[in-house]
């Protein structure tokens, strides 16, 4: 599917990229919902987290939607929160799911989550979809969840037939091309926030896994890259940090998606370079539709009201498909 037509127009104090992101992601509250927290035992002996919140209708809902985060994010940060109200609202229940070690709990084992580990969806889909209790599932992911949601999407693995449509905000499709944008200097600040909170989980690991991560290492962590290169790839089975970008790219697999998918990039998004806007892939798949905002920031599209332009396109394009 081409281009399609965006009609997201920021309000004047949210046309600056960096405060549409910050304050989306900092100042930003979303109030009233109520979860129920259920954890999943995963293929490999881990775990992790799913919380829970129900349609408000009084006809138990048929159809739900899970959520998956970006880095460093969970399922209670404002974004899958504003999401989850909105889909709430509108009859469909929520699974947000917190990825390995975000749920406030340390996961078990050496590995940890990571933009490729499409193998943690499918036990997600495959636990919700045990359940027999939804007959539609809608998979919505932002920034790093967007690139899973993709990628799971795009690979040739049996999936359930109830999935019908996925949505992917703010998504690196292209993680070296993420990478690359991410070093830029206007970026400090995220690569700071970023930085300290993978620092603090190495250490966790490290008290965890003393034989298998080190302090040296640890003091060597000084960008995302080092990050990725001493623990990441490592630690689950890539050969360096190169080969982890390429090999968990969803970019790889676009053309393969074969249900209705939308890529909502902001092209004033600092996490992203030019690689990250899938064009071409777009034009050559009928299902993949991709919408770039000319403003937006990462994970922002504020407005004047109660939901973000991002949660409302969300329900619109799950609707479209129900």
């Amino acid at each position: 599917m081409p281009v399609i037509q965006d009609s997201y127009t920021p309000p004047p104090i949210f046309k600056n990229n960096h405060f549409n992101t910050i304050y989306a992601a900092k100042i930003r509250t979303v109030t009233g919902l109520r979860y129920e927290r259920e954890r999943i035992n995963l293929q490999d002996g881990d775990f992790l987290d799913i919380d829970w919140s129900f349609s408000q209708s009084e006809k138990k809902s048929t159809q739900v939607v899970l959520l998956f985060h970006g880095l460093e994010g969970h399922a209670k940060r404002p974004y899958m929160a504003g999401t989850t109200k909105i889909l709430n609202a509108n009859g469909f229940d929520c699974a947000a799911v917190n990825l390995r070690g975000c749920s406030g709990e340390t996961n078990l084992k050496l590995r940890s989550y990571h933009s490729g580990a499409t193998e943690d969806v499918s036990d997600v889909v495959d636990f919700i979809t045990h359940k027999k209790t939804y007959d539609q599932l809608f998979l919505c992911g932002f920034s790093l969840g967007g690139n899973l949601v993709l990628k799971y999407l795009g690979e040739n693995r049996k999936r359930p037939d109830s999935i019908k449509a996925g949505v992917a905000v703010s998504t690196p499709v292209d993680l070296y091309d993420s990478l690359e944008a991410l070093q830029q200097k206007q970026n400090w600040v995220y690569r700071w926030s970023f930085l300290k909170g993978l620092r603090g989980k190495y250490k966790q690991k490290m008290e965890q896994y003393p034989e298998n991560l080190s302090a040296a290492d640890y003091k060597k962590i000084r960008s995302l890259r080092l990050f990725d290169e001493l623990y990441t790839a490592p630690a689950n089975g890539f050969k360096d940090a190169l080969d982890y970008y390429k090999k968990s790219s969803s970019k790889l697999v676009l053309t393969h998606i074969d249900i209705p998918a939308l890529i909502l990039n902001a092209q004033d998004d600092s996490f992203l370079n030019a690689k990250c806007y899938p064009v071409k892939e777009a034009g050559q798949n009928s299902n993949l539709f991709l919408e770039m905002p000319k403003r937006g920031g990462h994970v922002g599209f504020m407005t004047l009201g109660t939901h973000t332009y991002c949660e409302k396109r969300t329900l619109d394009f799950i609707q479209s498909y129900t």
